[in-house]
């Protein structure tokens, strides 16, 4: 800690002979949170995976980031992160963690990336204790750990910010049009998303850059326009090829990836829009609720252990969708209510907030004495960008619509860049000032514990009493020392420092484990000791991995009959609805399922499970309990209907079509094989029309439907429609009647073949 104070030497030659063994260590931490045990994960986010593997058969599904081998429908993000996924399952192999291996590795790069932007200003020790809190803020390596997009992002924004810092110091054109280029592969990677630091971008470069304004302006326009061609290239592409020759853009309503930038993935992540509607013959759009519903349908990851009570299946349904401490905050998976201190309640304050009080006193202690017409040191100038990445993202998260937790990595780098930067020039003005600057320390650990402690409360039941005493017992024990202790220059005081820090990050190393420990969420990932429920909660009943997700719902396929009220979901306690769930109606607080279902109440995945069933190629060919299903969607399919559809199919393309991707990701993933969701991801893209299924059916393309009844959207004539004039296949043909068959959320639903001549 004697050391925190020093500045970085000019001298680049002893810095790139010289390995930083402190950072050893940390990049070791951040290895084995990003990696260890990720190859426990068989399928990651099945709707992901099952991309993956249909982008590994042909170029054309490359290209467009086609969902299903067919080029049927694409996922509903661009395809750069996943362009990268399939490059990764080529080389090693179609496995999970072949798919998660790249976002792990980028989120360990973005704590290297963080170290070197922080250390050259603010000094090697800023840098380590920046790149140890990125490393250990809980949301990182959740995320890190699946095939979700927004690791790859981060990392690619904190490479752009490396760009611009060296145009600053070198002054150099290129450099600058490298950063916003970068800007527009994230761009291709999570759309709008991408444009979140822009304001950090152009106020930097303007306050930091030793040129004319006349150039000033002339390199950010011609930086943004490059920036802006980048971010739509692959959309110009696209929505300029004729729909009859690539897939329908998923989760679209006008088949445009424009419209998906700028609506699905942009506006409505904002404003949380419900009303926006498709052409004249569709029904409403799907709106983010809805995906939310879906994606919570999505989130169960084996069979709930059959002995559990119906009370204990209620229970923890109800803690799921509650905040920690109980009562609804007003936000599905748990993202709180609306408000400036929306990042302090629970259930949002876990995954990213342990040290954002110690990163508010650090920007009082880094702005201290600034003044508005300059001149800046460098110090201030890149405080000021991390600033500026900070507020508006803090912002959005403040007021947004819908969001999940796992979109808050894009805090973890200004968080982590303050907390390393402030540790530093805190520490200095603690040793050297005797006004009021010399609290700040002290105040910032103070507030920093007492806040740890709010965080971990709802948690005692699962992490004991000890950990909270301690943390809030040490934090007041240090912060008054250290207060008493001013100006008192000896080794001993350091060690307090150095102390205050561990505890500090004690807990949020922790936080960061539990995806190890009780197993992560591929499909909301999530930290915390219920990070395998993916909903952000305390923790639930379910003793283990295999347990998390719905628990209580009907397993897929069985024909065991069982719809008692240990298989009906309840709402939380304290929902203003009723608990219902976009997309379904309340009864009596049970869920039911939407208009269509063919069942009574019970939530299932189409076709059922089988333990029989084998994956292919690099698959596990058995499940096992040391392997986690925990894609969000069942991994594992009805053997006895794949037997079916197998055998009877007669040249088809399609192996079969079902309403959304749930259904249909489990068969993709498991044969390679097309399967046609005909709605999109939730069931309710406009993609079909009677006319065009009738066309479809006349050139064999597909004569097998497996409707469960669940998000319609859309589809609601084609549905009807196929119902009509369709075939019902026995349930004794193709169901499966194994007591085991895994839980899933999307009805159990009914096998229908058409032919037409």
């Amino acid at each position: 800690m004697k050391h925190m104070n020093s500045e970085v030497k000019e001298e680049r030659t002893s810095t790139k002979k010289r390995i930083d063994l402190f950072l050893v260590p940390i990049v070791l931490i951040a290895a084995f949170l990003n990696l260890f045990k990720i190859w426990t994960d068989e399928y990651a986010n099945a709707y992901y995976t099952a991309a993956v593997k249909s982008m590994l058969q042909s170029f054309h599904n490359f290209f467009y980031a086609s969902f299903d081998p067919g080029g049927y429908v694409t996922i509903d993000k661009p395809p750069v992160v996943f362009w990268i996924q399939t490059i990764s399952a080529k080389i090693f192999g179609f496995h999970g963690w072949s798919v998660i291996l790249p976002q792990a590795l980028a989120g360990i790069g973005s704590v290297l990336l963080l170290y070197v932007l922080i250390k050259r200003t603010f000094g090697v020790w800023a840098g380590r204790f920046a790149a140890l809190a990125m490393a250990l803020t809980p949301i990182v390596p959740a995320v890190s750990r699946t095939n979700n997009i927004d690791s790859m992002l981060v990392f690619t924004l904190l490479l752009a910010t490396w760009m611009l810092f060296r145009a600053v110091r070198t002054v150099k054109f290129g450099w600058v049009l490298a950063a916003f280029a970068m800007i527009g592969v994230a761009f291709n990677m999570k759309m709008l998303q991408a444009y979140m630091v822009l304001p950090a971008f152009y106020v930097f470069y303007v306050v930091a850059t030793k040129i004319t304004w006349k150039k000033k302006i002339a390199f950010l326009t011609t930086a943004t326009a490059l920036m802006l061609a980048v971010s739509v290239s692959w959309a110009v592409v696209v929505d300029s090829t004729s729909a009859d020759k690539r897939p329908y853009m998923g989760s679209s309503q006008t088949n445009s990836v424009l419209e998906l930038a700028f609506g699905y993935n942009g506006i409505n992540r904002l404003t949380g829009n419900t009303s926006v509607t498709g052409n004249s013959h569709k029904q409403p759009a799907q709106t983010e609720q809805q995906t939310a519903s879906s994606e919570t349908k999505q989130n169960s990851n084996s069979s709930a252990d059959s002995s559990q009570s119906s009370n204990q299946r209620k229970s923890s349904f109800s803690q799921k969708m509650q905040a920690p401490g109980g009562g609804n905050q007003n936000g599905m998976f748990n993202t709180g209510n609306p408000g400036p201190f929306r990042l302090f309640q629970k259930g949002l304050s876990d995954q990213i907030s342990w040290l954002l009080p110690f990163v508010i006193f650090s920007i009082v202690g880094l702005f201290a004495g600034v003044k508005f017409k300059g001149p800046y040191t460098a110090k201030q100038k890149e405080s000021l960008f991390w600033l500026a990445w900070l507020l508006p993202v803090a912002v959005f998260f403040s007021i947004a619509g819908f969001f999940h937790q796992y979109y808050l990595i894009m805090l973890a780098p200004p968080i982590a860049a303050f907390a390393g930067a402030g540790a530093v020039a805190l520490w200095s003005m603690y040793k050297q000032h005797n006004d009021w600057k010399s609290w700040l320390l002290p105040g910032g650990i103070l507030t920093t514990a007492a806040l740890q402690v709010y965080i971990m409360s709802p948690y005692v039941s699962s992490i004991g009493v000890a950990p909270i005493a301690g943390v809030g017992a040490l934090g007041v024990i240090l912060a008054l020392v250290l207060a008493i202790r001013k100006q008192r220059k000896n080794s001993l005081t350091n060690y307090l420092g150095a102390a205050a820090m561990v505890v500090l990050l004690a807990m949020p190393a922790y936080w960061a484990m539990t995806p190890i420990i009780y197993g992560g969420n591929s499909m909301l990932p999530s930290a915390g000791p219920d990070s395998s429920s993916g909903m952000g909660g305390p923790p639930s009943t379910a003793t283990n991995s295999k347990q998390s997700g719905f628990n209580g719902m009907q397993p897929p396929g069985s024909s065991s009959g069982n719809s008692s009220s240990n298989n009906q979901m309840q709402p939380p306690s304290g929902s203003s609805n009723g608990g219902q769930m976009p997309g379904g109606s309340s009864n009596n607080g049970q869920m039911q399922p939407p208009s269509g279902s063919s069942n009574s109440g019970q939530m299932q995945m189409p076709g059922g499970s089988s333990n029989n069933s084998q994956m292919p190629n690099s698959f596990s060919s058995k499940s096992s309990s040391s392997k986690r299903k925990s894609g969000g969607m069942n991994a594992e399919v009805n053997q006895k209907l794949l037997n079916y559809l197998t055998k009877n199919n007669t040249g088809e393309k399609y192996l079969f079509a079902t309403t959304d991707s749930t259904s249909a990701a489990p068969y993709i993933i498991k044969t390679g094989k097309p399967v046609m969701a005909m709605g999109g991801f939730s069931g309710s893209d406009p993609i079909l029309t009677v006319s065009k299924l009738k066309a479809m059916i006349k050139k064999g393309e597909v004569k097998y439907f497996y409707l469960s009844g669940m998000g319609k959207g859309g589809q609601s004539d084609v549905i009807t429609w196929i119902k009509e004039n369709s075939k019902e296949i026995p349930s004794s043909k193709w169901q499966s009647t194994s007591s085991s068959a895994q839980q899933g959320p999307s009805g159990n639903g009914t096998l229908y073949e058409i032919t037409l001549k």
